[in-house]
């Protein structure tokens, strides 16, 4: 439709002006631009409109001067070129621009670059500005505000010196912007983290020095272990070594026979359980602990809500 458009207007506006041109090949290669990849900035109204009206003139200034040879052809595209790139408007539809200015040449006026052109070029963008509005993209496009980045002190954090550094130590021109960039690296790292997360597993995380307790061991001597470890919970285990529950001194508060008539059941979980699913363990069965067990239910590790902290620290905000 947008071709359609700027077909339909630039007939009209070639028929009263006695021009051949109606619509100039180059404006094909720009639709794929402006419809298909707007936040492209060779894309943007500016590249597209200026670009192609300042190449044009740029081929109907050399065909004035040059018979259309190899020799004038490199020469308009090389100019369009460094023009463009010193006026922020490089579009490479321009190229094509400024090969059709130098064909017609010396049988045109310098009327051409703006008429058909220009006119073409602007309800090319101005079809392209009502067909994003519709299907909800921005154009022209402004980059969004690309989200804090994780903590700072962390040595693997990008930063947007690092980009700006990198682009210009690889020396090559990419068909992305900075701040676009700088975007798509933030939403990167948090994929990354979030994937790293659901990859761990239990037996990554945990502590393998799993202090417990027998069942039949007196209250006295889970509270002196308690307290001398410094731990808030500790595993409870049968005659076999097999976990039987946990103890804390939230239980211990009562008078009790032995720990086995004080223990509570155990939080456990396997060494190939995903880590990410122990949160629910904590947030909803206020749990602090985690004992993590064999196939034969003996206790190989524990995994605390401190472990967790110390891993969310270490990627997250």
């Amino acid at each position: 439709m947008g071709i359609g458009l700027s077909a339909v207007i630039g007939g009209l506006a070639a028929a009263d002006l006695n021009h051949l041109v109606w619509i100039v090949p180059p404006m094909g290669a720009s639709a794929v631009l402006l419809f298909a990849v707007p936040a492209s900035p060779m894309a943007q109204p500016w590249p597209a409109i200026g670009g192609n009206v300042i190449s044009a003139a740029i081929g109907i200034a050399v065909g004035h001067f040059m018979p259309p040879t190899a020799l004038s052809a490199g020469i308009a595209v090389a100019l369009a070129i460094g023009v463009m790139s010193l006026l922020r408007c490089l579009h490479p539809p321009g190229g094509a621009a400024a090969l059709v200015g130098l064909f017609v040449g010396g049988s045109s006026s310098f009327l051409f670059p703006f008429v058909p052109v220009g006119l073409n070029a602007v309800v090319l963008v101005a079809s392209a500005w009502v067909y994003h509005r519709w299907s909800g993209h921005t154009f022209p496009h402004v980059p969004a505000p690309a989200q804090p980045a994780p903590r700072r002190d962390l040595p693997w954090t990008v930063s947007k010196a690092d980009i700006a550094a990198t682009l210009d130590e690889v020396g090559e021109a990419f068909d992305i912007g900075a701040e676009d960039l700088e975007g798509l690296v933030r939403h990167i790292e948090r994929r990354a983290v979030a994937r790293s997360y659901h990859e761990l597993s239990c037996a990554d995380l945990m502590a393998t020095n799993v202090i417990s307790v027998a069942e039949d061991a007196s209250a006295e001597q889970a509270r002196a272990l308690l307290v001398k470890r410094d731990i808030r919970r500790l595993a409870v285990v049968d005659a076999t070594g097999r976990l039987v529950g946990a103890i804390s001194l939230r239980e211990l508060v009562r008078p009790a026979q032995n720990v086995g008539s004080a223990m509570t059941p155990a939080a456990t979980a396997f060494p190939t359980t995903p880590a990410i699913d122990l949160l629910d363990r904590y947030a909803q069965d206020r749990v602090h602990s985690v004992f993590v067990v064999d196939a034969g239910r003996h206790p190989i590790g524990v995994v605390t809500e401190a472990d967790w902290l110390h891993v969310l620290t270490r990627g997250l905000n």
